[in-house]
């Protein structure tokens, strides 16, 4: 089997690169040949087809001239340079299957319809509510806005929900019409949503059938439960408003004093939260082994996000590692932790609760104990890696299988009528 994965990114951008490079490397070990397809960049990983990348491409600075403004609204909807070296590599590779992650903007829905006008059948992944949310994010002005689920895109605009741009959000308007109009992501195979929240929130959008929950697993051989335990409380993630990270910082400083809390991360908040909780330890961005170690001796993991998290890998990795999660009740977060069985769970914003969750598990090491062998087990029996990769290779197949039987039925057909 040959599998193209495209991507825009070909490094180690996010959390939609760790899923993806994960299931490329499992899919390598297994013998299957595996296409790349991502956008020219320094940082890229080394690949075998970087002559087929496109160009590096960024929106992040869009001018707010009329013209400017409609060339970039034609570049989000169709990329004819993408489309075109997706055809050659397809061509070329002979590939049986599609699988896209994060596409937008850059390589664009229209490398879809290029896939399946080839006859080779595409799976997507969501990793945020693109197709049922023009910013992807479901905020409004930071707060969670579900407006535009029901279909009615020009809510983006009455919002000016792309950073209060009017121009932005017009432009991300017309781009989320036009794919519909085109049937972009109609014409995806099988939609893989990473937690049934995201099913549900892009059901208007794709029939119910061809959505498939596959949650994203952890390698449970490589990451083993810690017994160690330094006495702090650890926060991972972005410094943003909608990761909740302020609400925690106010919790924090209402805990009994000597309580530690390091934060592990950067964003546009840094700078400010620095100066503001002086007592607090903030670690910057850390990786690997600095990162795996500052996590196996947490006392517990906070995710305090005030967004529609999808299936945050954040929370996934500290359960492994045996740590309880106190998390917020938002978005895919409650079908990975259980409040009082692995983890705890409470409204998110909520100060009062988060506080008093937090200042539980501190005072009861035996608790924290109880719940992070629980968190563990859960992952080992849900949430493993093997169980993700054996799902995904089983879809695979189906759709597989599949294409080469209608293949070998229209070939028939002709062949009849000779």
């Amino acid at each position: 089997m040959k599998v193209l994965i495209a991507n825009k990114f070909f490094y180690r951008n996010g959390g939609s690169e760790a899923v993806m490079f994960q299931e490329r490397d499992f899919l390598r070990s297994t013998g299957v040949e595996v296409v790349d397809f991502a956008m020219q960049d320094e940082r890229n990983l080394d690949s075998h087809y970087t002559s087929y990348f496109v160009a590096n491409r960024s929106y992040h600075s869009t001018s707010n001239g009329s013209l400017s403004r409609l060339r970039s609204a034609v570049r989000l909807i169709h990329s004819s340079e993408a489309v075109k070296q997706i055809r050659r590599l397809i061509k070329e590779t002979g590939v049986d299957l599609m699988h896209c992650h994060n596409i937008y903007h850059q390589l664009t829905p229209s490398i879809i319809r290029a896939a399946k006008q080839m006859g080779v059948p595409v799976v997507l992944t969501l990793h945020d509510y693109k197709p049922a949310c023009p910013v992807y994010t479901q905020l409004r002005q930071g707060r969670v806005c579900t407006a535009c689920a029901d279909g009615d895109f020009f809510n983006v605009v009455r919002g000016r929900c792309a950073e209060g741009s009017l121009a932005k959000s017009y432009l991300l308007y017309i781009e989320a019409v036009m794919q519909r109009l085109l049937g972009s992501y109609e014409a995806v195979d099988r939609v893989i949503a990473p937690s049934q929240f995201m099913q549900t929130a892009v059901i208007n959008r794709f029939a119910p059938d061809r959505v498939r929950v596959i949650y994203n697993g952890l390698d449970t051989e490589q990451v083993k439960p810690s017994e160690s335990d330094g006495n702090y409380i650890l926060y991972l993630g972005r410094l943003s408003p909608e990761k909740g990270i302020q609400t925690l910082l106010e919790a924090h400083a209402e805990m009994s004093n000597g309580t530690r809390l390091r934060v592990a991360g950067t964003g546009p908040l840094e700078k400010i939260l620095r100066a503001e909780y002086p007592n607090v330890e903030f670690l910057g961005h850390i990786t690997g082994d600095a990162l795996r170690r500052v996590i196996e001796s947490a006392s517990c993991i906070a995710i305090p996000s005030e967004w529609n998290e999808n299936c945050p890998m954040s929370v996934i990795e500290a359960m492994g590692y045996g740590k309880p999660v106190v998390a917020s009740r938002i978005g895919g977060i409650p079908e990975l932790v259980e409040h009082g069985k692995s983890g705890c769970l409470f409204t998110p914003g909520d100060r009062q609760a988060l506080r008093i969750n937090l200042q539980q598990l501190m005072d009861d090491d035996s608790l924290r104990r109880k719940l992070g062998a629980a968190a563990r087990l859960r992952v080992e029996q849900h949430f493993s890696l093997d169980r993700h990769n054996n799902e995904l290779m089983d879809l695979y197949r189906q759709l597989v299988t599949r294409a080469r039987e209608a293949d070998r039925f229209s070939s028939s057909e002709d062949y009849s009528t000779l």
